[in-house]
C-alpha cells in the first residue's frame, strides 16, 4: 500500500521530468507548444478562417431553431462551410435538398443556392481530376491537353446550372467566366459554349516571345499539397546547389525542406531538420542574422486573421548540420501581431542585418504597429520602431527595402490595404539611433491610394536607380468578374491594375503603369521577379487570387521588353495556374543557365489546398549569364544591400545591368545569389560591386560568362564554383558530370 501511495505521488513528478527531457531533446519544443496553444484560440466561429468552428455553431443553431426561414439560412451556411473544409459531398447533399424541398426553397434565394451548388460541382470535378489525378498541365489556363478532365461529371453538372443562371441574368459576369472555365475543363471551349455566353479568345496564346515552361514538381517530388504559404529557394547546406523551403499558413501545416540531390531531384529533409514540427507561416524569408555564413529562416504568421492572427513569428537558426533551431525568444523577436511581410537589411550600417516587420492593423482600435528590430551583433534584437520613426500603423501587406536615392543607406517602402502608402527615407544614425523620415508625398507616391499587396524595389530599366513595383489588390466582387470584363473589353476601373513607378533620379518617382503596359488586371498575392531569357531585363510572375472559391483566375507572367514595356506572356509560357498563387521564387534550380520558377499554390481553407509547382524554363535562347554570390566582411556576410553593375557590349553597343542583393519581391524569396543575364554578349567587360557599410567599390574586368562566381569583400580575385547542370524533367539526367565546388 505504501509503495502504491509513493508511486501516485511520484507519477506527476515523473511526467514533468519526462516533459523536461523531451524539451531538452527537441530545441523547438517551446515554439511548437506555443503554436499549439495559439491554434486552440483560433477555433472560434467569429474567425472567418475557421469553417469547422462555424459548422459546430450552425449545428447548434439548427438543434434549437423552430423557424423554417432560419433553418434554411443555417443550412446554406453549413453547405458553404463543408465546401471550405473540402467536404464537397456534404455540401452537395444539403444544396440539392434545399432545391428539391418546396418548403425550404421558399426561404432561400434560388439563384444563390444554384450558384453554390454549381460551384460545388465544379470543385468536385477539380478534386477528382486536378488534385486526385494531378498532372503537369492540371489547372493551367487556358486548359488544354493533359489539363482537360477525364472525369467530366462535375463540370457537366456545373455548366448545366450556370447556363440556367445566365438565361435569367445574361449580364452575370462571374457566372459567365466560370461557365467558360467549365467548358475548358471538358475540352469543349470554345466550340460548345453557347454563343450568348462565350468569352472569346481565352485559349489564344498572347505572345510568341517565349517558349512554354513545364511543371516539373511531380517528377521532382516538389508537388507538396499546401494551403497558402511561403517559398524560399536558396543554398541552405552550403554545397552550392539550391534547396527549397515551404510553409502553409494554417497552424496545423508543417514546414517542408527539400535538399537538392545534385542529380535532378530533391530529398525531403523536413523531419530530420526539425522543420516539420514547426507549423504555420504565410510567408518565409532567408537571412543571416548572426553573420556565420549559414542562411537562417524567418517565418511570418497571422496575416489576414485580425484578432485571431496574434501568432508569433519565428527566427530559425541554421545549425550547419542540416537542422534548424527556433531562437525567436532568445533573440528578443517574440511578439504577437498578424503579419506576412518583413524585410531584412542593415539599416543602421553596423554590418549586422536588422529586420522591419509590417504588421496588420485592420482598424483604428488595433495596436499592431510595425516593428523595427535592430541587431545588437550578439544574437539579439531590440525593437526601435518608435525611436527611429518607423512605427507605422496600417493594414500592411507588403514591405521592401533598398537605397532608392543612392546615398548608401537602405530605405523602406510600405504597401497597405489602406489608402496611404509610405516611403521611409533613411536619414542615417543620429545619437546612436537610425532615423527615418516619411517622404511619400515629396517622392510623388501619395497618389497611390488603391488597396495594394506585394511590392519591391528593382531597376527594371537598367539606369542605375531603383524603381518601385506595387501590386494592386483593390476589388469589390469576385475576381472572375474583372477577368471576364477585361477579356470582353468592358470597363474594369482601376481594380487589380498594377503600379510601376520609375525613379527619376532626383528623389521622386513617376507613375508609368499605363505607358509600360503594366496597368493590367491581376490581383497579385505572391509575386517576384527574375530574368527568364537572360536579356538583362527583369520579368515578372504574379500569383493571383483571393480566398473566395469563385475567384478562379490565372496567375500572370509579364516579359520586360527592353526596360520600356511589359508584355503579357501568360498563355504562351503555360504558367497561368488557376489555383491560388502565393510565395514565388525565381531560381536556376537545374544549373543550366536560365531561371525557373517555384510557387507555393493553395488557398486559405483546407478544401482549397493544392499542389505546388516548379515551372521549368526550357531555355528561351542562346543568351549568356553570370551567377554572382557575394560574401561581406565589413558589411553583413550575406551582402544584402550590395549593389552590382555588370557591363558588356552587345551588338556593338555597350550597356550595363544593375542588381541589388536581396530576395526579390515581398511575398516569396529568390536566392541571394544573383542571376544576371547579359544577352548575346560573350564577354563581360567589368563587374562592379559597391559594398554596404564601407560603400567601397570593387571592380573585376574581363570576366568569362556562364559561370558561378564567388566574390569576397576586399579580395581582389574571385573563385568559380563548378556546379553540375542536370535535367529536372527526367529526360536526360546529368548534362555534364565530374565538377564540384
Amino acid at each position: 500500500m505504501m509503495v502504491k501511495r509513493l508511486c501516485r505521488k511520484l507519477l506527476p513528478l515523473i511526467a514533468v521530468w519526462c516533459a523536461a527531457c523531451n524539451s531538452n531533446k527537441d530545441p523547438n519544443h517551446e515554439m511548437t507548444t506555443l503554436l499549439a496553444s495559439v491554434a486552440e484560440t483560433e477555433f472560434n466561429s467569429a474567425n472567418g478562417f475557421a469553417p469547422a468552428a462555424v459548422l459546430v455553431q450552425m449545428d447548434s443553431f439548427l438543434r434549437v431553431s423552430g423557424s423554417t426561414n432560419e433553418q434554411s439560412g443555417y443550412l446554406v451556411n453549413k453547405a458553404r462551410m463543408y465546401l471550405q473544409l473540402g467536404r464537397e459531398d456534404s455540401s452537395q447533399a444539403i444544396l440539392e435538398t434545399l432545391m428539391r424541398n418546396e418548403v425550404l426553397s421558399l426561404y432561400t434565394d434560388p439563384a444563390a443556392v444554384q450558384k453554390d451548388l454549381a460551384l460545388t460541382y465544379l470543385r468536385m470535378g477539380e478534386k477528382a481530376n486536378c488534385r486526385n489525378n494531378h498532372s503537369a498541365e492540371s489547372c493551367i489556363f487556358p486548359i488544354k491537353g493533359g489539363g482537360v478532365h477525364r472525369d467530366k461529371w462535375g463540370s457537366v453538372k456545373a455548366a448545366e446550372l450556370y447556363r440556367g443562371i445566365l438565361q435569367r441574368n445574361p449580364a452575370d459576369l462571374e457566372t459567365k467566366w466560370l461557365l467558360n472555365i467549365a467548358y475548358m475543363t471538358m475540352g469543349s471551349y470554345p466550340q460548345c459554349v453557347p454563343t450568348a455566353y462565350l468569352i472569346p479568345g481565352l485559349d489564344q496564346d498572347t505572345s510568341s516571345l517565349v517558349k512554354p515552361f513545364s511543371d516539373a514538381a511531380i517528377r521532382t517530388g516538389l508537388n507538396t499539397e499546401d494551403m497558402a504559404g511561403g517559398s524560399i529557394v536558396d543554398d541552405f547546406n552550403g554545397d552550392g546547389y539550391l534547396d527549397i523551403i515551404t510553409s502553409g499558413w494554417d497552424l496545423a501545416s508543417p514546414m517542408h525542406y527539400f535538399v537538392s540531390n545534385k542529380k535532378g531531384g530533391f530529398e525531403d529533409r523536413s523531419e530530420p531538420s526539425g522543420l516539420s514540427k514547426l507549423t504555420g507561416g504565410l510567408n518565409l524569408l532567408q537571412t543571416d542574422y548572426n553573420n556565420d555564413g549559414l542562411k537562417d529562416i524567418f517565418v511570418l504568421r497571422g496575416g489576414w486573421k485580425g484578432k485571431f492572427g496574434r501568432e508569433p513569428n519565428s527566427l530559425l537558426r541554421n545549425n550547419g548540420d542540416g537542422s534548424f533551431t527556433d531562437v525567436t525568444k532568445a533573440a528578443g523577436l517574440l511578439s504577437f501581431h498578424p503579419t506576412q511581410t518583413a524585410t531584412w537589411n542593415d539599416f543602421n550600417g553596423d554590418g549586422w542585418l536588422d529586420v522591419f516587420i509590417g504588421n496588420e492593423s485592420t482598424d483604428a482600435a488595433d495596436d499592431n504597429i510595425c516593428e523595427l528590430y535592430i541587431n545588437n551583433g550578439k544574437g539579439g534584437f531590440k525593437n526601435m520602431a518608435v525611436e527611429s520613426g518607423a512605427n507605422i500603423k496600417s493594414f500592411v501587406k507588403g514591405v521592401t527595402s533598398g537605397d532608392y536615392n543612392n546615398d548608401g543607406k537602405s530605405d523602406i517602402f510600405i504597401s497597405t490595404l489602406h489608402n496611404k502608402k509610405v516611403l521611409l527615407k533613411n536619414e542615417g544614425v543620429k545619437n546612436g539611433v537610425v532615423r527615418f523620415t516619411d517622404v511619400t508625398k515629396a517622392a510623388g507616391l501619395e497618389t497611390c491610394t488603391a488597396k495594394t499587396f506585394g511590392t519591391w524595389f528593382w531597376d527594371y530599366n537598367n539606369d542605375g536607380w531603383l524603381d518601385l513595383f506595387v501590386c494592386n489588390y483593390d476589388f469589390n466582387s469576385t475576381l472572375g468578374v474583372y477577368a471576364a470584363a477585361e477579356a470582353l473589353g468592358l470597363p474594369t476601373g482601376n481594380a487589380g491594375k498594377q503600379f510601376l513607378y520609375r525613379n527619376n533620379g532626383n528623389g521622386t518617382f513617376s507613375d508609368v503603369s499605363k505607358e509600360s503596359g503594366m496597368a493590367k488586371v491581376a490581383f497579385a498575392m505572391g509575386s517576384n521577379f527574375g530574368d527568364i531569357d537572360n536579356d538583362g531585363y527583369l520579368d515578372i510572375y504574379l500569383g493571383t487570387g483571393n480566398p473566395n472559391y469563385e475567384s478562379l483566375v490565372p496567375n500572370k507572367m509579364f516579359k520586360n521588353l527592353g526596360g520600356k514595356h511589359f508584355a503579357d506572356i501568360t498563355a504562351a509560357a503555360r504558367v497561368g495556374n488557376l489555383q491560388k498563387g502565393h510565395g514565388v521564387s525565381f531560381a536556376d534550380l537545374d544549373n543550366d543557365g536560365d531561371e525557373d520558377i517555384h510557387i507555393e499554390v493553395g488557398g486559405a481553407y483546407q478544401g482549397d489546398a493544392y499542389q505546388n509547382s516548379l515551372y521549368l524554363n526550357p531555355g528561351q535562347n542562346n543568351n549568356h549569364w553570370i551567377n554572382i554570390s557575394l560574401e561581406g566582411v565589413n558589411g553583413n556576410k550575406a551582402a544584402i544591400g550590395a549593389k552590382i553593375k555588370v557591363t558588356f557590349s552587345e551588338n556593338g553597343v555597350q550597356r550595363s545591368v544593375y542588381r541589388d542583393v536581396n530576395s526579390g519581391g515581398s511575398f516569396g524569396a529568390s536566392p541571394l545569389r544573383q542571376h544576371i543575364g547579359i544577352g548575346s554578349a560573350n564577354r563581360i567587360e567589368s563587374i562592379e560591386i559597391k559594398w554596404p557599410v564601407s560603400n567601397k567599390v570593387q571592380v573585376f574586368k574581363d570576366v568569362q560568362p556562364d559561370n558561378n562566381i564567388h566574390i569576397r569583400e576586399g579580395v581582389s580575385t574571385f573563385t568559380i564554383a563548378n556546379l553540375d547542370p542536370f535535367d529536372l524533367s527526367g529526360k536526360k539526367g546529368l548534362i555534364s558530370c565530374g565538377a564540384s565546388l
